[in-house]
């Protein structure tokens, strides 16, 4: 029995329930309490899984008498409530609160096995955490509790949401524990999560990068053989424990500036990378492949392997596990399996696969998704059953909201969630489609459900930089930029010339009040060519206002480029351009009221005038502006992919950004688009560590 148990026995009787697996409750001596009424054992269950919270009672009686009329459950619940009540009593148990609206369990006479886990949790209490794991092992909450639709759709979503909490606290001990702590964590987490892994809990992580293999063709024709090929072992080796992959996309940037092995491995912050060649002619394929220091340049490993063009599409025998294995023997890794992938034996729909991502990858505007998009639906029409491109359409949708003007947001964001929908019917491993259901989650103002996405998806898929991006974010935008750091941070170090990723780390410092980190950031962010913006916040928050307004008004230049014109709206002659980011500049950094006031005049015209009023030209300026009554009416009637980036400069505790969070709508706002229901279940933001309402 725990400490904190201990305690509740001195106060009087205590009720003890075990609701992992079979539901067994006990009185404080260890007597059985035997429940003959199945519903009132769900009905306690329900109690003990939030002890504390009141629950209303209609929600309830429909929960439990699903498939009868409104008053007849009702009178169920009120019935099973009595013989519950009778049944405590016997013991000496007074714990239910029961009022005409609502019912709850008073925590005081319960000791759970979740709420003793998350307790120990919460109090770092490594030790007891680890013994709470081990017993509560793979069992699911409330085990074998079938009773109707809504009531097991229920319970399914409340499995998920747990185990979603467990997942964060779980990486939280482990990023502040001392490793021999940290190793026992994860080994304990995976008695409940087979496939758990943390980039913090590794004895020996090694960052590698594959780069792009030049293709030597004899025979002709466009074959993608060379980009399939990297494409296959990068994935295999991702999901090989121990090893960080370098992102695609800085991958790609880097490759094409003509750098040295030595120099690429510094930019890309790896120790090691692989290189090789394809060569194809009429009696099969020839790959080459070395592993080389990053450090030195030297080969460390290399292999010749043959096969026939079947050997790959059919069997996937070129890259199979003799490979991967002396891969991990050279990186001094002991040997794994790699994770078994779905993928498409159609030769045209893997090229058209490949040439799809190829566009995706270059970011480089409306056209370029348009093509994607058709790329990945040509291959579907080929191989509907291949995962993998399902999940590749729904980021072109997703991307193609986010980052081109476009006025149809919320119905290409539909459409990557159905997508990705398809590719986990298909394939449940796909964490990135999950991550992508997750973004659309936001725009149907369900952040609760978003974030227990996103901690799915890095469980399933860590590697993924795109996964652990999504997850980082995800808690940003909820103010909980001290949990989001590990995951941006990993971002960064796996993705170090995405120019996106340093938005989300500049946020992170600032929401930390690390301003001069923050800087640094930004810098880095502007040197590869994104915005200023988050460099002139972070000059702004040191107090260079006169620097930040020079850095803003610098990013007029990237108008109709890396930035998008807002959709619907005609293009700007550099005249009408440059006043625009002047006002612009001024309103957010001079630190001038009189500036300010006329910046926010402007945005609130263009909200009521544009064809997307909700649109970033708009929004972002709101939230630096601290214009509270604009974010709140932006946000809460639309979160798309394009705004919804804004949400975590929110937190920013400088004037006069902070205005918003200080506002006094500010809680029915966040309450009214899904926040607090996120922060019940996940812990409050850093700026706000308990529900204000209840002080």
């Amino acid at each position: 029995m725990s400490a904190q148990t201990d305690a509740k026995v001195t106060q009087g009787a205590l009720l003890r329930a075990s609701i992992f697996g079979e539901l067994r409750f006990e009185s404080a001596d260890g007597e059985v309490i035997s429940l003959n009424n199945r519903r009132a054992n769900l009905l306690l269950a329900i109690l003990c899984i939030e002890p504390g919270h009141a629950m209303d009672r209609d929600a309830l009686a429909r929960l439990l008498w699903a498939n009868r009329f409104a008053p007849q459950a009702k009178a169920s619940l009120r019935q099973c409530l009595l013989e519950l009540k009778r049944k405590l009593d016997d013991y000496g148990l007074d714990g239910l609160v029961v009022s005409r609206a609502r019912i709850a369990i008073d925590p005081a006479v319960l000791s759970c096995d979740l709420d003793d886990l998350e307790a120990a949790f919460s109090a770092g209490d490594n030790e007891a955490a680890i013994a709470h794991l081990l017993a509560i092992g793979n069992r699911p909450l409330i085990q074998g509790a079938t009773l109707n639709p809504r009531f097991d759709k229920w319970l399914g979503e409340r499995r998920e949401h747990i185990d979603a909490r467990l997942r964060s606290a779980i990486a939280e001990a482990i990023r502040t524990s001392p490793k021999p702590i940290g190793d026992r964590l994860l080994e304990a987490a995976r008695t409940r999560f087979p496939t758990y892994r943390t980039f913090n809990g590794v004895d020996h992580q090694v960052s590698l990068a594959v780069l792009p293999f030049p293709q030597l063709d004899t025979v002709g024709g466009d074959f993608f053989l060379a980009e399939g090929i990297v494409d296959e072992l990068s994935t295999r080796l991702a999901g090989i424990e121990g090893i960080t992959l370098a992102g695609r996309t800085s991958i790609a940037v880097v490759s094409e500036k003509g750098r040295t092995l030595t120099e690429i491995a510094s930019e890309l912050n790896v120790s090691h990378l692989i290189e090789g060649e394809v060569r194809r002619g009429p009696k099969g394929i020839q790959v080459r492949l070395a592993l080389i220091s990053g450090q030195s340049g030297n080969e460390v490993w290399s292999d010749q392997l043959y096969g026939s063009i079947e050997d790959f599409f059919e069997s996937r025998k070129v890259i199979g596990a003799n490979v991967i294995a002396a891969i991990c023997r050279a990186l001094g890794l002991p040997t794994s399996p790699a994770p078994s992938r779905k993928m498409t034996h159609d030769r045209e729909a893997y090229a058209l696969f490949l040439q799809g991502r190829s566009m995706v990858q270059r970011i480089s505007g409306e056209e370029a998704f348009d093509k994607a998009i058709e790329f990945f639906e040509r291959a579907l029409a080929i191989d509907p059953e291949f995962a993998e491109c399902w999940t590749a359409l729904a980021n072109a949708h997703i991307m193609k909201a986010a980052l081109t003007p476009s006025l149809t947001r919320l119905e290409q964001s539909a459409k990557g969630a159905d997508c990705a929908k398809r590719a986990l019917e298909l394939d449940p491993g796909q964490g990135h489609a999950l991550s992508i259901l997750g973004i659309h989650d936001w725009a149907l103002f369900n952040p609760a459900r978003s974030l227990e996405r996103a901690f799915e998806a890095y469980a399933r898929d860590p590697n993924d930089a795109d996964v652990s991006s999504r997850l980082g974010s995800c808690l940003l935008y909820l103010g909980k930029a001290r949990d989001a750091l590990p995951y941006v941070e990993a971002s960064v170090e796996r993705d170090p010339v995405y120019a996106r990723n340093y938005a989300m780390l500049a946020s992170a410092y600032l929401s930390l009040g690390e301003f001069e980190k923050a800087r640094v950031a930004g810098k880095r962010m502007t040197d590869l060519g994104f915005p200023g913006m988050w460099l002139a916040l972070a000059q702004f928050a040191l107090g260079d206002c006169d620097a930040a307004v020079q850095t803003h008004y610098e990013t007029r230049f990237l108008l109709g480029t890396v930035i998008m014109r807002p959709p619907g709206m005609p293009p700007m002659d550099d005249a009408a351009r440059d006043a625009y980011f002047d006002i612009a500049a001024r309103g957010i950094f001079s630190g001038r009221q009189a500036d300010r006031s006329a910046y926010c005049q402007l945005i609130d015209a263009l909200h009521a005038t544009m064809p997307d009023p909700y649109d970033s030209s708009i929004s972002f300026p709101a939230i630096w502006m601290g214009h509270s009554e604009l974010v709140m009416k932006i946000y809460s009637k639309r979160i798309h992919p394009a705004n919804i980036f804004g949400l975590m400069s929110l937190w920013i505790d400088i004037e006069p950004i902070n205005h918003t969070i200080r506002h006094p709508g500010f809680i029915d706002f966040a309450e009214g688009i899904g926040m607090v229901e996120a922060w019940e279940r996940f812990g409050w933001p850093d700026l706000m560590p308990a529900d204000p309402r209840k002080a």
